[in-house]
């Protein structure tokens, strides 16, 4: 069984073709499940491929294809998943490039459009070899990764990972913040769950100068916030990782007016299942028995979002393999859980998966940019070396026996 060991120079060859379809993407973004010219750009280009069962309108504007090996082997039976996100975000991009978002106030400000651009590359190489590998690709591209509830949990609503089925999935994400050149790969929790809550506190307005005729929703409020902040420090394993974080107080508009009501907003990030259940527990019960205990009263909305990415080890050790043959043993780095949310982790909860990093930080291109910043860019170099150790991995993965 052949298998993509070293596929570096068919990714060089076909490197400008995808730098332009990224450049192209980024010049048109669309917001979550607004892609729809980004889903027919996809579409249009899977079926110049000649790939297969091209699905549209999963999910709104998800798209899916197949690219079926035509070599015998023990994968011939298997159908292994590659995602890629397709949306953009609310955001006003400051970069002076050429190819500058036209649509002001929305930009591809975390790489999708570079892992969109990324995913139709490893359909072309795929394409070009599928003489080399037995078993089936399917491609996925998924819309709205960044708003609401996302898109991956509607698309496996929606049995993407049946007809065929999926026996594994694979997907990745670029980093401005590992080099260009490397590779990341980890075992377990990689991003956290993500949750987000919301208290209203209700007390009894009046006037500054007499406090004692009120019940001050805005001195309640302020005991929740120190409260939450001892739930980590005080009821979360040392050994575990949680943050609790309140973002937003707002209560008043007038220096001399104690209001009726305050409201305080936060994210709530866990890898724990049970840290997970715990804390929004340990919410309701805080904020509660403090705001009856000073006379007032909360009403608490407590939303789950994202779940904690899972890396499952035997697909996070093809990945490593993957990037051997392309980066080299000194271009694989071991990857670190973040507290950032990533809802390829419906993928991972329903099949072994891994997520893995690749590497686009490079200060010489201006490349090093947080994510989410109006200056974040890529070094569209790097997008090669996603491009090759993807397509490895998951010949990889068809090749294994049993």
């Amino acid at each position: 069984m052949v298998t993509l060991v070293n596929i570096r120079e068919d990714v060089d060859e076909i490197l400008p073709g995808v730098v332009a379809d990224r450049r192209y993407l980024h010049e048109n973004p669309e917001l979550g499940f607004q892609e729809f010219n980004t889903a027919k750009f996809v579409a249009e280009r899977l079926e110049a491929l000649g790939v297969e069962d091209i699905r549209t309108g999963i999910n709104i504007t998800g798209v899916t294809g197949l690219v079926r090996g035509t070599a015998d082997g023990p994968g011939k039976d298997r159908v292994v998943l590659a995602r890629a996100d397709m949306d953009a975000l609310p955001i006003l991009e400051e970069n002076n490039v050429e190819y500058r978002s036209k649509n002001d106030g929305v930009m591809h400000a975390c790489g999708h459009d570079a892992h969109t651009a990324m995913l139709l590359g490893v359909a072309r190489v795929l394409m070009d070899r599928r003489d080399t590998f037995a078993g089936t690709v399917k491609l996925l591209f998924q819309p709205s990764e960044e708003a609401g509830d996302g898109g991956a949990l509607g698309m496996v609503e929606q049995r993407v990972l049946e007809n065929p089925h999926v026996d594994a999935c694979f997907g990745l994400h670029v980093a401005s913040r590992l080099p260009t050149g490397t590779i990341a790969v980890m075992d377990g929790p990689k991003s956290a769950a993500a949750d987000e809550f919301e208290i209203t506190v209700q007390g009894r307005g009046g006037h500054g100068a007499y406090p004692h005729a009120c019940v001050d929703p805005v001195v309640i409020g302020a005991h929740i916030v120190t409260a939450l902040q001892s739930l980590v420090s005080r009821e979360v394993d040392p050994l575990d990782r949680a943050v609790v974080s309140t973002c937003a107080f707002k209560a008043g508009e007038a220096f001399n007016v104690i209001p009726d009501t305050a409201m305080l907003g936060g994210t709530v990030r866990t890898f724990s299942g049970e840290t997970r259940d715990r804390l929004d527990t340990r919410i309701h019960e805080l904020a509660t028995g403090i705001a009856e205990s000073m006379g007032g009263s909360v009403s608490i909305r407590y939303r789950r979002g994202y779940p904690s990415v899972v890396n499952d080890p035997a697909m996070s050790d093809i990945v490593r393999d993957a990037a051997r043959a392309v980066v080299g043993e000194e271009g694989l780095e071991e990857g670190k859980p973040g507290m950032g949310a990533e809802d390829f982790s419906y993928f991972a909860l329903e099949r072994p998966s891994c997520f893995f990093n690749v590497g686009t930080g490079n200060p010489d291109k201006d490349s090093e940019w947080s994510h989410h910043h109006p200056r974040f860019d890529v070094d569209e170099d790097g997008m090669a070396h996603g491009i090759a150790t993807m397509a490895t991995a998951l010949t990889m993965f068809l090749g294994q026996e049993g």
